[in-house]
């Protein structure tokens, strides 16, 4: 089956593996949903991420976090996508919830949040908000 949009169908499976309370979730890997589960573990929204080789394809496992039985990672939302895609400059990257959230922006420098491509004086495509 082709998936026309990864990164949403990423951000769906850990959507609804939060809301069905699962521990775990695992999808097909690529290097972009790689550098998003990296980028969750590094501002703690995940415990952690594992990337298991297949026969045929790689398989990243993401841990999910919960605080007290309730999940660290309370919501998830695509903003560019391959229909409208969202681009932003250095100095017109979004704040997340007052900055309680990131935003993920492809930069020419790689995938990092949006408060580290501003202080790089970068600007790029915003993939997701995470909060």
């Amino acid at each position: 089956m082709t998936i026309t949009d990864p990164i949403a169908d990423m951000l769906t499976r850990i959507r609804n593996a939060v809301v069905a309370g699962h521990e775990e979730v695992p999808m097909p890997a690529s290097r972009t949903k790689i550098s998003i589960a990296r980028i969750l573990k590094e501002e703690g929204f995940i415990k952690d991420y594992e990337i298991i080789k297949g026969k045929t394809q790689q398989v990243i496992k993401i841990y999910l976090k919960y605080i007290d039985g309730e999940p660290a990672l309370v919501g998830l939302e695509r903003i560019s996508k391959p229909s409208l895609r969202v681009y932003h400059g250095k100095g017109e990257i979004p704040r997340v919830y007052g900055g309680l959230g990131i935003a993920i922006v492809s930069t020419s420098k790689g995938i990092m949040t949006g408060q580290k491509a501003w202080r790089n004086g970068l600007g790029g495509e915003v993939l997701c908000y995470v909060w």
